[in-house]
């Protein structure tokens, strides 16, 4: 592929990560962010920024190794390595594609062409987004009930903005369980969905959509049938999901002591961050570019006071650039070796 024809299928992404990246900075030089940035670094305390750097480098761990016993459970001779890999595509994609969509499909894909049967990848990946945003939301829910307070007299709209964020993400949750659970009804739900966008002109062969889609569901179905309900496989899962959720949370809260901060509280700042990812994952830019940045400044400015600018800036390096810096290499990686060696189909 050329670069011009790599340049114009990547545009939008392109266009986005430019403009992510152009307003924080315009925003750093035109303000007195550069300054207090100047300030920050001359007297940075390294240890909490390597703190941040290890909490997402572990989320990352955790990633795969959620994964992996997923995977292993179907696929005994499933490696970490493959579930590694596979965890970092679904970070790089999810940061590149608008509402974050582009991350579970690429991860099926790539399962996949490692040699796992599209279906079962499938019903892995599904497992596993549910089991996330299960958790996101019942950590949600407690910190709603336990920081209520504080956030509703220090942050305006808090009860309308996390509303939003539950109700979105809730609805998220239903729809991925109700793929999982209900056959009928999901067959019914796609086809009055391929119908409409026939009747509206986005859909040329009604029939012919509906059997594809049909055929995969029927693979992804009976692919969840052998997920099973084991308590020993899903209670690790979730446990592991609450740790990741956990070690992302207190990225901010390690940048806060980096600058030097201590009065606030670790377990506000936790609160805070998980309202941010709750917020955020919905915004339909990659990388909830714009959003999550907003988010940040929304819930995070009390704390950080003018070093808020700087604060987002390295939030976003150690969560969201690095996701894209890494997830690049270990998609080649994953190319490179595990498709190579695919495992046998089982």
């Amino acid at each position: 592929m050329t670069v011009k024809k790599a340049i114009r299928k990547n545009l939008f992404v392109i266009i986005t990560l430019a403009l992510s990246t152009g307003v924080l900075l315009y925003f750093l030089f035109t303000t007195d962010g550069i300054i207090t940035l100047g300030e920050i670094v001359t007297k940075l305390r390294l240890s909490w920024l390597i703190m941040a750097i290890v909490s997402a480098v572990l989320c990352w761990g955790c990633e795969g190794y959620a994964l992996n016993l997923l995977c292993s459970h179907l696929y005994p001779r499933w490696t970490y390595n493959r579930s590694f890999c596979v965890g970092m595509i679904g970070f790089l994609y999810s940061a590149l594609t608008p509402f974050s969509t582009g991350g579970q499909p690429m991860q099926i894909y790539s399962m996949r062409k490692m040699g796992m049967d599209t279906g079962k990848a499938g019903s892995i990946i599904a497992v596993k987004t549910l089991t996330y945003q299960v958790i996101m939301v019942g950590y949600s829910l407690v910190l709603v009930a336990w920081k209520l307070h504080f956030f509703q007299t220090t942050v305006s709209n808090f009860s309308f903005v996390t509303i939003i964020g539950l109700i979105s993400n809730s609805m998220f949750i239903f729809l991925v369980a109700l793929f999982m659970i209900s056959e009928t009804t999901t067959d019914k739900l796609v086809n009055a969905v391929i119908q409409f966008l026939h009747r509206i002109k986005l859909c040329r062969h009604p029939a012919e959509r509906y059997e594809k889609i049909h055929s995969q569901l029927e693979i992804f179905h009976d692919a969840s049938k052998l997920m099973g309900n084991s308590t020993k496989l899903y209670i690790p899962v979730l446990a592991v999901t609450v740790i990741q959720i956990t070690l992302n949370s207190l990225i901010p809260y390690f940048i806060y002591r980096s600058f030097n901060m201590n009065s606030a509280p670790i377990t506000t700042m936790v609160a805070a961050q998980v309202f941010v990812a709750m917020v955020s994952a919905f915004v339909p830019l990659p990388g909830a570019s714009g959003g999550a940045e907003g988010s940040f400044y929304i819930f995070f400015g009390m704390f950080f006071g003018p070093a808020i600018l700087p604060a987002i800036l390295l939030w976003r390096i150690i969560t969201y650039y690095a996701n894209i810096l890494f997830g690049a290499v270990f998609a080649y990686i994953g190319k490179r070796y595990n498709v190579e060696n695919a495992i046998p189909e089982q």
